[in-house]
């Protein structure tokens, strides 16, 4: 196994893949470089010594600037180095992409949900929407009984655990609760749901609707419309006060924008004209009931790999993201494209310092005027609050080697591969046209795969260095770890390791369609994810202008 990589010729400076001993001498390119210091793994140090207001090099593009004179292999820190990026302007260049070979997948289907606009689901779900915050309570009522009712609530588990425990304890067995193993209880948790076709009845409680600006309003009635028009989703359940911003005819004008004909069942209750509490949780209840009936006789059908639509999403990302996972899934995001079907890229605060090639990657100047548009206003509202996309990078990701947005950023863009950009969307809007879609959204986990997923994506392949539990209420997450430290430490939210990439037992190609396979057998339900087992069901509308 090499013990350092340099990502690109253009690269100043080199990454530790694994903890190097100060005094140690790097041999490259016919040079010798000795370490002045320990480098922990994922770091970088330079391999010729950096004056202050040298640039730092990393993908091929700049990602930072340095604040002191840095000594050949002394390592990179937030002491000697600051962020520093290329500025973007219009289109000057044209893609020319090369196409990876996808014969063993051309007439490769899966199993989905077929929708009668034409979309084809992974999952088939029932949603309970409340449209303002009021209604929360109503809807955990709803949930309980349910989730309960139906086989859907989340492992039994815990609830066997303690069951467990307070028979010992009335035993008078204190003893056997000291040895006790929890193993064994959760061998006998099992899910045993009445309706086989359906695979849950999911709730997107949150704390809007009112009281904030009337473009929150509007933008979670988008989002909240997206998730109803969504191929994941048989038609869904919606609980208003009466009063608030987010009214239910802007919710309807919504989906009629999705969808003129729009034609999925939506059940509205409203609480202000429904008389008693009561009366309106009764009705809503045996309405949805007797819906799910119906949703339940949609069966899984062969549909082509064009259908899906993968969302590409980060979080606590470290120095391998770049290298490792996030590439990985790149070429599975290529791959999928050249099948004919559809990726999303979001998180633009992580798109710094390599916005031009993205700009010379979209298909067309409207395309790359849009983007660069969304990108320039979405900073300037980050600056008026006191902020900057150069403040993106979290404490852990600081302490696993990602110093600078532009370095964060830089490898965060690999997860786009390197097919054209098709189409640039602004925050909710839905995916159209088949191809590499960039979203506008914030770096944020939750914020971004739930925007995602409200713009049409039916799984996520979501990579992580630090080990993160994000999941999605509709849609299936799968979380790729960067490193197999993290696989072996956290087993119970990793579905797929890609730490071989590091190890050098496998090309990123490889791990590439080992992903596109694992992601057919999640589409077809052949694969529950970590997140799905764990009922991670993360759900969180992003309030524009206040998150980064």
């Amino acid at each position: 196994m090499n013990t350092y990589l340099q990502i690109h010729p253009k690269d100043n400076v080199l990454v530790a893949l694994q903890d190097l001993p100060a005094g140690q001498q790097i041999q490259f390119n016919g040079s010798t470089i000795q370490l002045k210091q320990n480098v922990p793994a994922k770091h970088k140090f330079p391999l010729k010594p950096l004056t202050a207001g040298d640039p730092v090099l990393m993908y091929g593009v700049l990602v930072g600037k340095a604040v002191t004179d840095i000594q050949e292999g002394e390592p990179i820190t937030v002491k000697n180095l600051q962020h520093d990026a290329n500025a973007f302007h219009e289109k000057d260049a044209s893609l020319d992409w090369h196409r990876p070979d996808v014969s063993r997948w051309k007439q490769q289907t899966f199993n989905g949900f077929h929708r009668e606009d034409g979309q084809v689901g992974t999952r088939n779900y029932w949603l309970v929407i409340p449209m303002v915050f009021c209604e929360n309570r109503n809807v955990s009522v709803i949930k309980t009984a349910f989730e309960r009712g139906l086989g859907f609530a989340p492992t039994e588990v815990y609830n066997e655990q303690v069951a467990d425990l307070v028979g010992l304890y009335k035993s008078g067995n204190l003893d056997a609760i000291k040895t006790y193993k929890p193993e064994e209880a959760a061998k006998t948790a099992k899910r045993n749901p009445v309706f086989p076709n359906i695979d849950g009845v999911k709730f997107l409680i949150h704390e809007g609707g009112c009281g904030g600006t009337r473009q929150d309003s509007d933008a979670l009635c988008a989002l909240l419309a997206g998730y109803i028009h969504h191929p994941n989703v048989a038609g869904a359940t919606v609980l208003s006060l009466g009063c608030q911003h987010a009214q239910v005819s802007i919710l309807q004008d919504s989906l009629k924008k999705l969808n003129p004909n729009f034609s999925k069942p939506v059940l509205v209750y409203e609480q202000q004209t429904s008389g008693s509490e009561f009366s309106m949780l009764s009705n809503a209840i045996k309405d949805t009931f007797l819906a799910l009936v119906e949703a339940n006789k949609l069966e899984r059908k062969p549909a082509p790999l064009s259908k899906v639509v993968i969302g590409l999403e980060c979080g606590g990302s470290d120095g391998f993201s770049g290298i490792s996972a996030n590439p990985a899934i790149g070429h599975t995001s290529d791959l999928l494209v050249a099948l004919g079907g559809t990726t999303i890229l979001s998180e633009f605060p992580e798109l710094c310092g390599v916005e031009q090639e993205l700009i010379n990657r979209c298909e067309d100047d409207t395309t790359a005027d849009k983007f660069i548009s969304i990108m320039r206003a979405y900073e300037n509202q980050a600056q008026m609050v006191g902020s900057g996309f150069y403040m993106n990078p979290s404490p852990g990701n600081i302490k696993d080697g990602l110093i600078t947005d532009a370095i964060k950023s830089a490898g965060a863009a690999k997860k786009g591969g390197t097919s054209p950009v098709k189409d640039v969307l602004d925050y909710t809007e839905y995916v159209t046209k088949p191809g590499l879609n960039l979203l506008c959204t914030p770096g944020n986990d939750v914020e971004s795969t739930s925007a995602e997923v409200g713009s049409g994506a039916s799984v996520v392949l979501f990579t992580t260095g630090l080990g993160t539990p994000t999941g999605n209420p509709i849609a299936p997450v799968v979380k790729l770890a960067t490193n197999s430290r993290l696989a072996q430490r956290m087993p119970d939210i990793i579905d797929i390791d890609t730490g071989a990439i590091i190890s050098g037992q496998k090309t990123i190609e490889q791990m590439g369609e080992d992903i596109l396979d694992y992601v057919v057998k999640v589409a077809s339900g052949e694969i529950r994810t970590k997140a799905e087992d764990l009922h991670q069901d993360d759900f969180i509308p992003w309030k524009r202008g206040v998150s980064l």
